[in-house]
This record gives structure tokens, C-alpha cells and sequence, in this order.
């Protein structure tokens, strides 16, 4: 029996219709594209959002070598995300029982689980407005860049909901401390970005006198991890999310184990090689 070749053709990406997606120079860019509402988000852009994190981290994994290495998350025009949108979600939860409203609980939480099982480092691009789901998009991320006039607001008990949602109470406390958790998730007041620098939210802040400059920095970033080595970042991100509840020992073997694979990997003889031959590395 005749074999076949391996198919090498790069994985398709669906078209989505809730938002936006290019790629430039290996780095994925989503973009929410609904700016006269400041992006907030609809069940589409829900749905759609989780499945595309998913599909584009496989695609990375294509061996044609396509795909994207990295990703960007912005918003179109002045803001980043306001989160649910009013008119499209919220009026609507009232007409739901509670097996309705767990259903939409859950699905945004696959949102953020599916960024966070996403291998590729997301960088968000955080303008002026960052709040409830959005805030919490922005903190799935692996890296948020802020403009200096921008802010995030979990604000899920300011409309009498509890500040733990979508997983903000898991990540936020990891971030920032459980002091300052506290105090962002039980009063749901802004956290502007001189502050969010302080206590770790903000990776960097950009000045935004110019609307485009927060989105160009973001891409910057993003774009120094994506001609980066491919292999260890994934694996590096899969050990930060895997030893957030291990042990001591149980981390360091973890760690052990991985590094291991690593260093079977092409890339660990590419870096020495590009050392001695006094060259930029070659990622595999």
C-alpha cells in the first residue's frame, strides 16, 4: 500500500465575524471591533473568541511552521474592552432561570480558560477603558501594556454581583497579591495606570497622547517574544500555569522534567552554537 505524504499544508484559521484577526511579522492581533460601544462584548464575540484561542494555538503547532508566535489583544479605537455589553447581554439575563444563567457563567469563564490554555503569549493592549469582562480578558493575559490615561475596573459589585468572576478571584490574587485583590475585586473602584504599575497589573505604561502609540507598543512586544524560541516560551507558560498550586518539590521536579525536554529540544544546540559563532540564533 502506497503512503501517502504528510499533508503540510498550514492549518486554516475560520473567518471570524465578531472581531478582527491579521498577522504581521508571526505576531496574531485580535482586534474587538465594536468602538462605538467601547468593544463590549456580545454572546458572539463570547463563543467565537474561546474557539479562536484555541484553533490558533494549533495552528502554531502546524509543522508547516506557519501561524502565528505570539498575539496581540486590542481594542478598536480609544478603548480596550467595557466589558458586556448592556443592551446585548445584560438585558437579557433577566429573562433567565438559573440553569440560563449558569450556562452563560460558564461560558464566559471558557473565554479567559481558553486564553489561558492558549501556549502563545498574549499581550494585551490596554487603552483607556478596561472593565469587567474586559478587565478580566486583560488580566488573562500574559502581558498588558497600558496607556498612562487608562484604567481597569472590575466592577461586578458596583452592579451587585460578586467581584469573583470569569476567574478574577484565582488570577488577580496571583498578580497583585491578595491585599490588593482584595481591595480591587470587593470595591470595584478603578485602578488607574500609575497605580496598576505599582502593584504589578501593568507590565508598561505608555504615553497615549497618541491613540495608536499603547497598540504600537503592545506589537513591539509582542513581536521580540514571537522571534523568540517558540518551544521554550510554550513550555514556559505552561509551567508558570501548572505551578501556581504545586508544592515545593513537586515544582521543582516539574521543572526538572521540563527543562530535560528542553534540552533535547534543537533550539538548546542552536543557542550554544549561535554563542560560540558569535551570531543571532536560529529558532527551530
Amino acid at each position: 500500500m502506497k503512503e501517502h505524504p504528510p499533508d503540510l499544508r498550514p492549518l486554516p484559521l475560520p473567518a471570524p465575524r465578531s472581531f478582527r484577526y491579521e498577522e504581521r511579522e508571526r505576531v496574531g492581533v485580535i482586534t474587538l471591533d465594536r468602538p462605538d460601544r467601547f468593544n463590549a462584548l456580545t454572546f458572539e464575540v463570547y463563543r467565537e473568541l474561546t474557539d479562536f484561542f484555541q484553533v490558533v494555538d494549533r495552528r502554531a503547532l502546524d509543522p508547516s511552521g506557519e501561524g502565528a508566535r505570539a498575539l496581540v489583544l486590542r481594542g478598536e479605537g480609544k478603548a480596550f474592552c467595557s466589558g458586556g455589553d448592556v443592551e446585548d447581554i445584560i438585558g437579557h439575563l433577566f429573562d433567565r432561570d438559573m440553569e440560563g444563567l449558569l450556562r452563560f457563567t460558564r461560558m464566559t469563564g471558557e473565554l479567559i480558560q481558553s486564553m489561558r490554555e492558549c501556549k502563545l503569549p498574549i499581550v494585551a493592549s490596554v487603552k483607556r477603558v478596561a472593565a469587567g469582562a474586559g478587565a478580566v480578558m486583560a488580566l488573562a493575559s500574559d502581558l498588558r501594556v497600558m496607556g498612562r490615561k487608562a484604567f481597569f475596573a472590575f466592577l461586578f459589585p458596583q452592579v451587585g454581583l460578586s467581584g469573583a468572576d470569569m476567574g478574577a478571584s484565582y488570577l488577580l490574587p496571583r498578580v497583585v497579591g491578595l491585599g490588593h485583590a482584595s481591595e480591587i475585586l470587593m470595591t470595584g473602584e478603578r485602578v488607574y495606570a500609575d497605580r496598576c504599575a505599582q502593584i504589578g497589573l501593568a507590565n508598561a505604561l505608555v504615553d497615549d497622547e497618541d491613540p495608536d502609540a499603547v497598540d504600537q507598543a503592545a506589537l513591539a512586544r509582542a513581536k521580540a517574544l514571537a522571534d523568540g524560541p517558540h518551544f521554550a516560551l510554550r513550555m514556559t507558560k505552561t509551567m508558570l500555569a501548572r505551578e501556581l498550586d504545586l508544592d515545593l518539590a513537586a515544582a521543582i521536579e516539574a521543572e526538572a522534567q521540563a527543562q530535560a525536554i528542553c534540552m533535547e529540544h534543537p533550539d538548546f544546540r542552536e543557542a550554544n552554537a549561535a554563542w560560540r559563532e558569535k551570531r543571532a540564533p536560529r529558532w527551530k
